[in-house]
């Protein structure tokens, strides 16, 4: 009996042993409770309660070609505010010295329309929103290569200038419809028509002698186009739009006798937006003066309500105050669990259609570098998808206290934890956030965490500039309550 014992007892420890030193980043599924608890090893779970913080997320946001970009405003949002997203543009011919086919004499002028490609749209779709069209004032070009932050609009002073085409009302109901004819066989397209006398400016005023001669005789002639929208028509809205693929474009349409001869031969020229040369600014302003999140902003800790809206938006700083006296155990999992708190007066109106963000991105704040920075441990970067998707952060929708799809947003924090109280580890306060584009000091994984090198966030994960918005339940609520959520054995 007493050699079963001995037996008996070097298997609990050897199990322990290896649960200790293996991988602790293991999903409910993988975790084997029924498994261990037959076993006597003994599994429990206890929740920690967290202190959370809602702040201005002072980033800034670059909206990168390849992102999607904003047009339009937000007018009605009780929670988070306004916000009113302008756009401008430059599209470019293809080659230098351009030239339009035919003698100036000989061209027929048909119209000129700026084409824009429709991504979707974020907000109350049942009012069309009214887009104006401008050049950009030449007194206030864009710079090819300049670094334009979305959320610091006043400090580069781009504006409009003169009008260039009658406003457009966009009817998100026929948006979608497809045209076909001989030039195009598209769907997806918001096409505005401009002035004659832009038209009459690009087919029969400029040449190859002058503005087209070179990228910069054009771009000093014609600075590009500002797109902007108006909050007082009333329009709860934001349009997507692409830059990079075929929809997007200006067209100018006309005949000419190319040729000498009496045949008239019907043409349409494209400028398109080139990734090298062209440039592109979204500006995107946000203002929470009237809204509710205005009274739980910087400096409310202990808060049971806080906000995040994507970038450039608001972030959650969130303390663990029982991690500090947290014994030694084994971790099983460690997770932070955060839930969207419900706006009952808005069920079926805001809330229905200002969603939640796609992805969050937990990280931690390091007071020595007064940086952001990986969790230690867990996060293990960008590059591999699988390993991106066991650290968390997707929406996932569920039905909790009486409500259907709730957002909710778990990480999983068991290496870090783990280190925590097992070697002593730094101890970190966490920030969330909804990230678009943005950067964060990466710190390798224990052995190696020597080793830092910048990870970057992008639109790969989820968000789009200014879409998502969510309420979470902070520490303190009473039934969306924030936690970290711990199944750990005793050693």
């Amino acid at each position: 009996m007493a050699l079963i014992n001995i037996v008996r007892r070097f298997t609990y420890i050897s199990i322990a042993s290896f649960l200790l030193f293996s991988c602790t980043r293991i999903g409910t599924s993988e975790l084997g409770l029924d498994f261990l608890s037959q076993d006597a090893v003994g599994t429990k779970d206890t929740i920690l309660d967290v202190e959370t913080e809602t702040v201005v997320l002072e980033d800034s946001l670059r909206i990168y070609p390849t992102d999607q970009q904003m047009l339009g405003d937000i007018t009605n949002d009780p929670l988070f505010g306004t916000t009113s997203a302008s756009l401008f543009l430059q599209l470019k011919p293809s080659f230098y010295p351009f030239y339009i086919k035919g003698t100036k004499d000989s061209i027929i002028i048909d119209s000129a329309v700026l084409i824009l490609s429709y991504k979707g749209f974020y907000g109350d779709s049942t009012k069309p929103v009214k887009i104006y069209v401008n050049k950009i004032d030449p007194s206030t070009p864009l710079e090819v290569g300049k670094y334009y932050a979305s959320n610091y609009a006043n400090a580069y002073g781009i504006r409009k200038g003169a009008s260039v085409g009658n406003p457009y009302l966009l009817d998100f109901t026929k948006v979608k419809d497809s045209i076909n004819d001989r030039f195009e066989n598209a769907s997806n397209q918001i096409r505005l028509k401009l002035n004659n006398s832009l038209a009459f400016e690009l087919l029969k005023t400029y040449d190859s002698n002058g503005a087209y001669r070179n990228d910069t005789t054009f771009r000093n002639a014609f600075p590009g186009f500002a797109l902007t929208t108006n909050a007082a028509d009333n329009h709860n809205a934001l349009i997507k739009l692409s830059l990079l693929d075929s929809n997007t474009k200006l067209a100018l349409y006309y005949s000419t006798s190319a040729t000498g001869s009496v045949t008239r031969d019907t043409l349409v020229s494209h400028f398109r937006f080139n990734y090298y040369t062209a440039q592109n600014a979204n500006f995107i302003q946000r203002n929470r003066a009237a809204s509710e999140i205005a009274s739980h902003l910087n400096g409310f800790a202990k808060d049971s309500l806080v906000y995040v809206q994507t970038s450039p938006g608001t972030m959650v700083k969130i303390k663990v105050p029982g991690l500090k006296t947290f014994k030694n155990k084994i971790i099983h999992r460690a997770e932070l669990i955060a839930e969207q708190v419900p706006d009952d007066a808005r069920l079926a109106t805001t809330e229905r259609y200002m969603t939640a963000p796609n992805f969050l991105f937990l990280g931690v704040y390091d007071t020595a570098t007064k940086q952001l920075r990986s969790v230690p441990n867990d996060y293990q970067g960008t590059a591999n998808p699988q390993l991106l998707a066991q650290f968390g952060g997707q929406k996932i929708t569920k039905s909790l206290h009486g409500y259907n799809n709730v957002a909710t947003y778990n990480f999983n924090v068991s290496r870090y934890v783990q280190g925590l109280i097992a070697r002593t580890d730094s101890l970190f306060d966490f920030r969330l956030y909804a990230p678009v584009n943005d950067s964060i000091k990466f710190v390798q994984p224990y052995p190696y965490n020597k080793i830092q090198t910048t990870d970057y966030l992008s639109t790969v994960l989820g968000n789009q500039p200014a879409i998502g918005r969510v309420r979470l339940g902070g520490g303190s609520h009473s039934k969306f309550k924030m936690r970290l959520r711990i199944y750990y054995t005793n050693l």
